[in-house]
């Protein structure tokens, strides 16, 4: 088929997608094209490097520190947008905040530290579109229909960039195919920066795919279970195809462990606590144990990595002798600043830009302070997704696997950067809204001092705890 012709056809697929799987009696805001936008860039690709007629980009360090006037007054003119439209939510905004301090801690942590930057206005400037995640999660969650909100947004953005990283792939090789400047090995990136990235994409949106496959098989009956059976069958059949092609492991493999545990919160007995409990370690320590530890006999080798795990662990020995600052670290987002002197240490740390690791990357921007605060998050976090899973199976079993996979996704990739899906799938995973009661009732939540509950108008699956 020639690329013209086919790109006719993914259009008229795409615009299909969105018809089988319209749901009338969904209640959201037009404002929730905002975050829709936030996550079709940061999913992919900046607007700049959409428009560059020149070679791609090989690094994220090309850019990084000048960075385009016009990604600036995109990201610019959405996080305005954004903050317009929370001012006129002002009070449920305040108290969403006033709920989540753990996350209000770690981003004001971040914007301290980037006093002791060496580039701090580079550093302020990443840190003001970090907010943007924040900004983008709280239009959702604050949305009148947070749990159709949630839904909207996950299917709008995967209905657009998986099929057109198929597109690419298949009939634009020139976009989306690059080769390893080492081994020459061929990679697919599909609309993303790299492999990994898309991988990345394919994780969050596949699990949305799936949570969502799942929700109509069970909830719905007739014409609607087979026009939303089909439409989220295309992007996770997609999905899956993706993560052939793009040999990404660290997401096939989370991917897999998320489906499960979406499946399994399906069952009455999955949900009692200690069964939570035990899956969440069961899948944490065997990841763990697998990555770190050796255990498991020839587990890497059967998914085509080595026990170096392509060179990782050369990676994060040499990075933890080059903190100069393990306290403190070296500022928000500021270590790979420095990437010449660092690429100066070894020939496998040239082009490097990322840890690979996401535990290891927020101790080299924010040292022990950022590491502990991000531990706080992370465990109150996890308390927020549990209590959310005995309220509501289905919406609780999505983010606790959202949570997991952020989780073990991080022990090999930078999963912890601002920007990135699988960070702002955290943060949309754990946040929690307090009673509005103008909107519902209180939902108990167990010994919480914030009283919580679903903000939504019509009876509807919880998102929000």
């Amino acid at each position: 088929m020639p690329p013209p012709v086919a790109t006719i056809v993914f259009t008229f697929g795409i615009l299909g997608l969105f018809v089988l799987a319209r749901d009338r009696t969904a209640q959201t805001s037009k404002a929730l094209w905002l975050p829709v936008a936030w996550l079709l860039i940061n999913g992919s690709r900046q607007v700049s490097l959409w428009l560059r007629t020149g070679p791609r980009m090989s690094s994220l360090s090309d850019t990084g520190v000048d960075g385009s006037p016009l990604d600036a007054a995109i990201f610019g003119t959405i996080l305005v947008a954004g903050l317009i439209v929370l001012i006129g939510r002002r009070r449920q905004v305040k108290a969403v905040l006033r709920a989540n301090l753990p996350i209000v801690m770690f981003f004001a942590y971040c914007a301290i530290s980037i006093v002791w930057s060496d580039y701090p206005f580079v550093s302020f400037k990443r840190w003001f579109k970090a907010v943007g995640d924040i900004v983008m999660v709280l239009v959702v969650l604050t949305d009148p229909g947070t749990s159709d909100a949630v839904k909207r947004l996950l299917a709008r953005v995967s209905f657009i960039l998986v099929p057109i990283s198929v597109l690419l792939i298949k009939y634009y090789p020139d976009m989306s195919v690059y080769y390893d400047a080492y081994t020459g090995r061929r990679l697919v990136s599909g609309v993303a920066m790299d492999k990994n990235m898309l991988g990345m994409g394919c994780l969050v949106f596949g699990l949305g795919a799936w949570w969502q496959c799942l929700e109509a098989f069970e909830d719905l009956k007739g014409k609607e279970r087979i026009r939303r059976l089909i439409a989220y069958g295309t992007v996770l059949t997609m999905a899956i195809w993706l993560f052939h092609m793009a040999d990404s492991m660290s997401s096939l493999s989370n991917f897999i462990m998320g489906s499960g545990l979406i499946a399994m919160s399906r069952f009455r007995l999955a949900r009692k606590p200690a069964m939570v409990h035990l899956a969440v370690a069961a899948v944490v320590g065997v990841s763990f144990a697998a990555l770190f530890l050796q255990v498991g006999g020839g587990a890497l080798e059967a998914m085509g990595r080595n026990a170096t795990l392509t060179g990782r662990t050369e990676i994060w020995s040499s990075l933890l002798q080059m903190s100069n600052n393990p306290l403190i670290g070296s500022g928000f987002e500021s270590f790979w600043l420095h990437n010449k002197e660092i690429w100066a240490r070894g020939d496998f740390l040239v082009g490097v830009n990322e840890a690979h690791n996401g535990y290891l990357e927020v101790f080299l921007n924010l040292g022990w302070i950022g590491v502990t605060l991000l531990a706080v998050l992370i465990l109150t976090g996890y308390r927020n997704v549990t209590i959310a899973l005995r309220q509501d199976s289905e919406a609780g079993g999505f983010r606790l696997a959202l949570f997991v996979v952020a989780i073990v996704y991080s022990f090999t990739e930078a999963g912890f950067r601002p920007l990135s899906l699988t960070w702002i799938a955290l943060l949309l995973a754990i946040m929690v809204v307090p009673k509005n009661p103008k909107l519902n009732v209180p939902v108990s939540t167990e010994g919480q001092n914030a009283d919580v509950s679903v903000i939504a108008p019509r009876p509807a699956r919880a998102w929000v705890s």
